[in-house]
């Protein structure tokens, strides 16, 4: 307790908004690892060519949709959209199941139609908003963008054929699988929240909020503090609309999508398998189309 009384105090708040981002964050992670271990142990690639719509925009649409009944935190996610793509899942239909599952899950839905008064009207735009974005971002993988977006090596593994195997040795096998990608991402998410929580004490709000006075600027602004707080989805809606009334709906509805979407321990959870040029265009399209369509939110 000496050490830590010792310390300067922008350093201990430092440490509680870390501690506070990783006990928010974990058990997300865990989820998302457990998932992936059953992922790799009970889907096969046969399976999901079954299940998957043959044409490619459907393909598309069924990625952007299915976070309504596979519900995911961004904190979890990317563990599971790296075992989906690793399956032989396009691109195109996982990047869009990355997109929204953060935001359009029931839970998310629930957390922003509460944090804004019981209002349909946000809970609306930040549906919209998610669904075109990741239409837009499927679509591009599909028709435009090189659709190998894992790292050399990732994705091109031995599938191994567990049919054989006990359904209690299957659960464990899954369970040991969860247990590697739990410890391989976490110090992704370790990494990246230290640099979310040093970036909140260290970059003053007050900076922030004086530069955002123009439309545009005031939606980069938010975009940029999402960015730099890297909350959950199940809470960054409470945050949002406490800023209603400083920056208005559209530098808020701006902040409630890229949040889900692009954050400093997301990437670094990407980086481990995503090629940096596709990690570039992901950031890039996503931002780009989130203040535009906040842009046009602004006017209507």
């Amino acid at each position: 307790m000496a050490i830590f009384n010792q310390l300067p105090d922008n350093v201990l708040q430092w440490f509680a908004i870390f501690l506070s981002i990783i006990i928010e964050a974990l058990p997300f992670v865990l989820l998302g690892a457990i998932f992936s271990g059953f992922i790799e142990v009970y889907i096969t690639p046969d399976v999901v060519n079954r299940f998957l719509p043959k044409h490619k925009f459907l393909r598309i649409v069924f990625g952007t949709l299915i976070g309504f009944v596979f519900p995911s935190c961004e904190c979890g996610i990317v563990p599971i959209i790296n075992r989906f793509l690793e399956k032989k899942v396009p691109s195109y239909t996982a990047i869009p199941f990355l997109t929204t599952a953060p935001i359009i899950n029931p839970i998310v839905l629930f957390a922003t139609y509460s944090a804004f008064g019981n209002s349909m009207r946000f809970v609306w735009l930040r549906l919209i908003g998610a669904f075109l974005i990741a239409l837009i971002l499927g679509y591009l993988l599909a028709y435009v963008l090189d659709d190998d977006i894992l790292k050399d090596g990732t994705g091109h593994t031995h599938f191994h054929d567990y049919s054989g195997e006990t359904w209690y040795r299957k659960i464990f096998l899954a369970l040991a699988h969860a247990v590697d990608e739990f410890f391989d991402t976490g110090r992704y998410l370790v990494f990246g929240t230290l640099v979310a929580s040093a970036m909140q004490i260290f970059v003053p709000t007050r900076f922030l909020t004086t530069i955002g006075h123009s439309p545009l600027m005031a939606i980069l602004v938010m975009m940029l503090l999402a960015f730099i707080l890297s909350l959950c989805s199940e809470a960054d809606a409470f945050i949002g609309a406490s800023l209603l009334s400083t920056f208005g709906v559209a530098p808020v509805m701006a902040f409630l999508l890229i949040g889900p979407m692009v954050d400093i321990k997301n990437l670094m959870m990407m980086a481990k398998s995503f090629k940096p040029k596709f990690i570039v265009q992901f950031v890039t399209i996503s931002s780009t189309l989130v203040a535009l369509y906040c842009l046009i939110v602004g006017v209507m």
